[in-house]
């Protein structure tokens, strides 16, 4: 499996114009993906993004984005994604996937689905756990927070979130491929769909700003924000003012987005929520 790795190793690494690049301590040297953590997750990157490809899953399922060419409307789409997932995984059928009659069927359970549904209930739940861990994996994003801040990978904090993690995680069936193909086709749906748009422009609403990483400012008197690896924000600048009294405004690349409510109706339903990997942003803040 091909991988990307960084070899810098200074704790406080700047881009040649003086802005700040990902912390060392927010990535690891390695992921999954045709760019380094370092990279993906700077400011350069949010400024200039280029498409981010996981290792294997467009080889893997090839077939699939193949018949997806061939169907125009975006629901059917969504219908034919849904079923090759189900089919693929084994979803409906988790014997086949080797699961037995004894606690193997309750944990077929823990889909794709399910983990979106309780992320949208409690990003600091197991199945947020979850979805971070795969960030982690995927892109070489480390949590920065989850029910409490994860800065010291030898803290209690960073060793409940692995708790949660590996919890849920266990007896799954292939749970991180499922999110591997979800992202693919989202990107794809972006990429279809966006008529050449490389940013959307997003909003999130924060209490206790000081508590957020801010790492300095750009020239146009932008923060430069570390966000956590994933993190749910609105298209609705109104809904975003409904979760807190300062509301962060960021120009997210399509590239970054893992999964939007529409995507696949009956997910994320009702504020208008995406999900969005992490990395330094430059944000404006306002009041509500």
């Amino acid at each position: 499996m091909a991988v990307s790795v960084c070899d810098k190793t200074h704790d406080d690494c700047r881009a040649d114009d003086n802005r700040p690049l990902l912390p060392r301590e927010a990535r690891l040297p390695i992921n999954r993906c045709n760019l380094p953590a370092v990279i993906l997750g700077g400011p350069t990157y949010q400024q200039n993004p280029t498409p981010l490809q996981l290792d294997g899953v467009a080889e893997l399922h090839a077939a699939l984005f193949c018949r997806l060419n061939d169907i125009n409307d975006p629901g059917n789409r969504a219908d034919y994604f849904r079923d090759y997932l189900t089919v693929h995984f084994r979803l409906e059928k988790p014997e086949d996937a080797g699961l037995s009659e004894r606690g193997g069927k309750a944990r077929a359970k823990a889909t794709w689905r399910r983990m979106l549904r309780g992320w949208s209930f409690d990003s600091d739940s197991r199945e947020g756990a979850v979805l971070k861990g795969w960030v982690e994996s995927r892109f070489g994003l480390t949590p920065r927070f989850h029910g409490e801040p994860l800065r010291d990978p030898s803290s209690d904090a960073y060793r409940r979130y692995l708790e949660m993690r590996s919890q849920g995680l266990y007896g799954t069936n292939a749970l991180e491929a499922q999110f591997d193909l979800v992202y693919a086709y989202c990107q794809y749906e972006l990429a279809r769909q966006s008529d050449g748009q490389t940013h959307l422009t997003l909003y999130r609403g924060v209490n206790r700003v000081g508590e957020h990483e801010v790492l300095g400012q750009d020239a146009e008197g932008r923060k430069l924000m570390l966000f956590n690896n994933l993190n749910s924000f609105t298209r609705s600048r109104e809904r975003a003012g409904e979760f807190g009294d300062y509301i962060l405004t960021v120009e997210v690349p399509l590239t970054k987005l893992f999964f939007y409510c529409g995507l696949l109706p009956g997910i994320l339903q009702g504020e208008d929520e995406y999900l969005v990997v992490g990395g330094v942003y430059a944000v404006k803040m306002g009041t509500v």
